[in-house]
Formats: structure tokens, C-alpha cells, sequence
């Protein structure tokens, strides 16, 4: 039985090995403490990492976001593929959209754990077309914390299996209907 991960870094390096492995390259890494805290987390102190991931022979329209969290209550964290979509105006209906969204993750991504996924719609300025809003999609997977006891063969075995099934999201023809602009590529 290999340790189990207790702080920070030997995660942060272990996912970030598994994550090139599957062909995306690191693209930034944030590190951030936490202090004065108030109620329930009075005195406490946290430690976040954000690492970003591209791939670069594309798709340009996605990347892998990883959120890791240590507090004194242990390591916590998740990794999300993030898909930027046609405009909100060619999306459709956002109820069938993330119905179809669920139901595609539900299909590629492990079930037995948490699999939470955020439909966001954004506009630049307030006095913007509502139909023009930028969209974005992420299918997120907790880390269990069974993985993080199980130290690092299970991670990389974890990691794996989820970059293969968000590399058959990106493969979706659900995905692909919602990916394909309607305008000409810059030149």
C-alpha cells in the first residue's frame, strides 16, 4: 500500500504527472493560503492550489482545471474538462441543454461519485444582445477521498480514467453540436 497524500504538494505533483500523461500540458499554477477566518473555521488556516492544463494540438475551445484544497480537516479538490460553447443564442434552451449535459456525463464519467456540472452564461457588458453571451460548460469529478488515502498508484490510475472519459466528452457528438461556431475562423 503506497501513503496516503496528507499535504499539497505530493498531490500537486502526482496529478499534474498523470494530467501531462494523458497529453495536456500544464498551462499555470496558483497557490494560495487563507487565513482569519471567522465562525465554524475561527483560527483555521487554508492552503488552495488551482493548476490549468491545454492541450497543444488542441482543441483550443477546452481545457482541464484542477482545484485542490487543504485545510485541517484534510485535502479536498476536484478536476474539471472546461468546454467554451456557441453563444447563448445558439445553444438553445438551457434546461435541455444541461439535461443532455447530465446525461452525457452520467454516460462517459464514473458514476459512485460526485459528478457536478455548471452551464454558465456570460455577457462582457450589461447593455450586450443576451443571445450573443458566451457559454460554458464543466463536468467536474471530486477527488474521493478514498483515492487520497490510497496514495499515489490509485491517483494516477484515478487521473487516468477520468482524462479518458473527458477525452470521449470532447469526442461527443452532443458536445460537437454545441461547439461548432456558425461564424468564419479569423485569419
Amino acid at each position: 500500500m503506497s501513503a496516503p497524500f496528507l499535504t499539497l504538494e505530493p498531490l500537486i505533483e502526482a496529478l499534474r504527472e498523470a494530467v501531462e500523461a494523458s497529453g495536456w500540458d500544464l498551462s499555470g499554477l496558483q497557490k494560495t493560503t487563507s487565513h482569519q477566518f471567522e465562525g465554524r473555521w475561527d483560527g483555521e488556516s487554508t492552503r488552495s492550489a488551482y493548476l490549468f492544463f491545454h492541450r497543444p494540438d488542441g482543441p483550443d475551445f477546452a481545457s482541464v482545471d484542477i482545484y485542490l484544497d487543504e485545510t485541517s480537516r484534510g485535502l479536498t479538490g476536484n478536476i474539471a474538462i472546461v468546454v467554451d460553447l456557441v453563444p447563448l443564442g445558439v445553444v438553445g434552451e438551457a434546461s435541455h441543454v444541461l439535461t443532455a449535459l447530465a446525461r452525457l456525463s452520467a454516460r462517459e464519467l464514473e458514476g459512485g461519485q460526485r459528478r457536478p456540472i455548471t452551464l454558465r452564461f456570460r455577457m462582457d457588458d450589461a447593455e450586450e444582445s443576451a443571445e450573443s453571451a458566451d457559454t460554458e460548460v464543466r463536468f467536474k469529478v471530486r477527488l474521493p477521498r478514498s483515492v487520497l488515502r490510497a496514495g499515489r498508484p490509485t491517483v494516477f490510475s484515478w487521473t487516468d480514467t477520468v482524462m479518458a472519459a473527458f477525452a470521449e466528452i470532447l469526442r461527443s457528438p452532443e458536445l460537437a453540436l454545441l461547439t461548432e461556431a456558425d461564424e468564419p475562423a479569423d485569419e
